[in-house]
């Protein structure tokens, strides 16, 4: 039987690949708990892509598959201490198997940009008991991660691919191959041994929309991962 564990989520915009460095400013009271308790234990929590067709309680759902984030880096960014800044590093990609939900439910009208959503949803934590946890929990299980590298055939033709579907987007402007060669240098993808994380920085260069990544977050062999790139990348 797989092993799960009980992690804190965080529900982004985005898609998080393993071994990527993700910066995030945090200002809702909910995160601010959550960064509070994973510094207080092993400072790790899951970010999984939005789901945009469900909600939990009201707040933002999210994907059953993401990836763990550690942090590196905590710090206040105003001397109030009501935004943190934190520096995070991909790990494994995890199932979500169970999620817990929040203790608070979203407020009506809820402006998390606001003093008085922040204070609203302070108030509601103290009468339930600041003990509980505003943040979504989920057990989950960890992926095993892909551990053979791609040939430098197969990755020199997913780059080509990268390529066409960069110049036809261009269009009516021109941009020529050697433009796109210095692209890949500045994203540091220029190598003779490419590996997974080569792919996975390709994908995320080649996609207008984070929903376009989670499938290949979710691909676990590299033939898997290959097809799903390619179907990214097909013009």
């Amino acid at each position: 039987m797989t092993e799960t564990k009980i992690i804190p989520i965080f529900p982004l915009d985005l898609v998080l690949f393993p071994r990527q460095e993700l910066p995030l400013r945090i200002f809702e009271p909910r995160y601010k708990q959550l960064v509070d308790d994973c510094m207080i234990g092993d400072g790790q929590f899951g970010v999984c892509l939005i789901d945009e067709n469900n909600s939990i309680n009201g707040w933002n759902s999210p994907k059953l598959v993401g990836t763990i984030a550690k942090i590196s880096k905590c710090e206040d960014v105003e001397i109030d201490g009501l935004q943190l800044h934190i520096e995070t590093l991909g790990r494994n990609s995890f199932r979500i198997k169970r999620i817990i939900a929040p203790s608070i439910t979203q407020p009506a009208n809820y402006d998390p940009l606001s003093v008085e959503g922040h204070q609203e949803i302070s108030e509601i934590h103290e009468k339930i008991g600041t003990e509980e946890k505003m943040y979504i929990q989920a057990e989950v299980e960890m992926i095993p991660e892909i551990d053979e590298n791609i040939s430098f055939e197969k990755w020199e033709a997913l780059v080509e691919l990268w390529k066409k579907k960069i110049i036809k987007q261009a269009l009516p402007q021109v941009v020529d191959s050697h433009s796109l060669d210095h692209v890949l240098e500045q994203y540091y993808l220029n190598t003779d041994t490419p590996t997974v994380d080569f792919i996975y920085s390709l994908s995320a260069i080649g996609a207008k929309d984070p929903n376009e990544l989670q499938p290949i977050l979710e691909a676990t062999t590299m033939d898997e991962l290959i097809k799903r790139v390619e179907e990214l990348l097909a013009v």
